[in-house]
């Protein structure tokens, strides 16, 4: 005797019209498909006959081996690149944090979090390049250029994640307090800053790992670091002091990857267990 069940007598739900098969995810990927094979004209070359692969196979061996004599330099060009990031995030996260809480629309009116949420967007809209151009015209090719484009680059990011920590916030102790006769520094300490302390800390360490990748390239500009060495060599053609300079650069990049990452993971860790 089968254990199969007969649900041929169940009734049959008919399947929905496509139509109302759609939701936001599904129309949102049918729209950058469309964007994606709308674009395929980006796709074209220069026009000329060229081997892409003898291009690539030329500029390996001309890369090949990576000239380490340059280590002092380079050396001393990171650890100044490791400097303006530095600087630029503390900066950053000092500005961005008041700036957040006045983009947060659970802690701010309405007609601040309009002018604020107004700003970040066009602050986000200047890439890292121009920000580093206005600053060396601003106080010329050094590393203060560099401090001031990536502060201002960092701010624009930083608004936006701490504005959507403290958005996220459970506003019951804080109401409690407030009803209690708390003022807003004391409710701020006891009970919106134990909650957001976790994100501000893992974002900050985020925003340090990647101002220390965009020092890199600031230089090219003139913004001081280690991009000032690769500029030089890629302009004289020395690639295989440029293959060193690489190199050199992906070790510490690489290390304060992962010591990120697990310096995020303890910190959003012990958070949730406090939940």
């Amino acid at each position: 005797m089968s254990d199969s069940k007969d649900t041929s007598s169940l009734p049959q739900i008919p399947p929905l019209p496509w139509h109302q098969r759609l939701n936001l995810m599904s129309i949102s990927a049918l729209l950058f498909l469309g964007a994606a094979l709308a674009s395929m004209s980006a796709m074209k070359g220069s026009g000329r006959e060229l081997d892409y692969w003898q291009n690539l196979k030329r500029f390996v061996y001309r890369c090949l081996p990576p000239d380490f004599s340059v280590s002092a330099d380079a050396f001393k060009a990171l650890g100044e690149t490791i400097q303006i990031s530095v600087l630029a995030t503390f900066f950053a996260i000092l500005i961005a944090f008041p700036i957040a809480i006045a983009a947060a629309s659970n802690l701010s009116p309405l007609w601040l979090r309009s002018i604020v949420r107004l700003f970040m967007n066009a602050n986000r809209t200047v890439h890292v390049l121009l920000w580093a151009l206005l600053a060396v015209v601003l106080v010329g090719p050094n590393p203060l250029a560099g401090v001031i484009a990536l502060t201002f680059y960092s701010l624009g990011y930083l608004c936006k994640f701490y504005s959507d920590s403290l958005e996220s916030l459970d506003m019951k102790t804080a109401e409690a307090l407030r009803a209690n006769g708390a003022g807003l520094i004391q409710v701020f300490q006891y009970a919106l800053w134990p909650q957001a302390k976790p994100f501000i800390w893992s974002y900050a360490i985020w925003m340090l790992e990647y101002n220390i990748r965009s020092a890199t390239v600031i230089g090219y500009v003139g913004a001081g670091g280690i991009g000032l060495l690769l500029h030089s060599f890629q302009e004289y053609g020395h690639w295989d002091k440029f293959a060193a300079v690489l190199l050199i650069i992906l070790v510490p990049v690489t290390l304060l990857d992962f010591l990120g990452e697990r310096i995020r993971n303890k910190i959003t860790g012990v958070a949730r267990l406090k939940q």
